[in-house]
């Protein structure tokens, strides 16, 4: 049987209701981790970086802001904010004395896990109550989001 594709109009209907749902989520998610963190929590884009240098240590800003899809001045106001916090490192190059390499610290390592261990705890708390049919569709979804996140992170072309 041969598949049958979208209309143009599910698929401007599925963007709508992506674009409203996922930020509201980040919005909501954000807020209530931002109730119960017991530090400052650092805004998403400082974990996004703080994440991005925890799995790639040594990692430079350029290389970093090209990840995250952000622009190197941006990036390196950020690594000047958290390295100001206690929550990152600079270390130069050895060879080439403009260049710095990034490294968390291990204050950092702590409150991204704590941040992490709470977002899981209430995803896992509002994945509870909803229906086992609604907790199905959403764990089929998760692989076609995260192919949506690449194809929107390295647009073909």
């Amino acid at each position: 049987m041969p598949q049958l594709s979208a209309s143009a109009q599910d698929i401007d209907h599925m963007a709508t209701g992506l674009v409203a749902c996922l930020p509201a989520l980040s919005r909501a998610l954000d807020r209530r981790i931002g109730q119960e963190f017991p530090h400052p929590k650092p805004p998403e884009g400082q974990l996004a970086l703080l994440r991005y240098v925890q799995a790639n240590e040594g990692v430079t800003v350029r290389q970093t802001a090209q990840a995250l899809l952000m622009k190197p001045n941006n990036v390196s106001a950020l690594v000047s904010q958290l390295t100001e916090r206690g929550l990152l490192e600079r270390r130069q190059d050895p060879a080439d004395k403009r260049v710095a390499h990034l490294y968390v610290t291990a204050t950092a390592q702590q409150r991204v896990a704590e941040a992490d261990r709470l977002m899981c705890a209430h995803v896992t708390q509002a994945l509870l109550a909803m229906t086992d049919g609604e907790r199905g569709a959403l764990g089929s979804a998760l692989g076609a989001l995260h192919t949506l996140s690449l194809h929107l992170h390295h647009p073909a072309g």
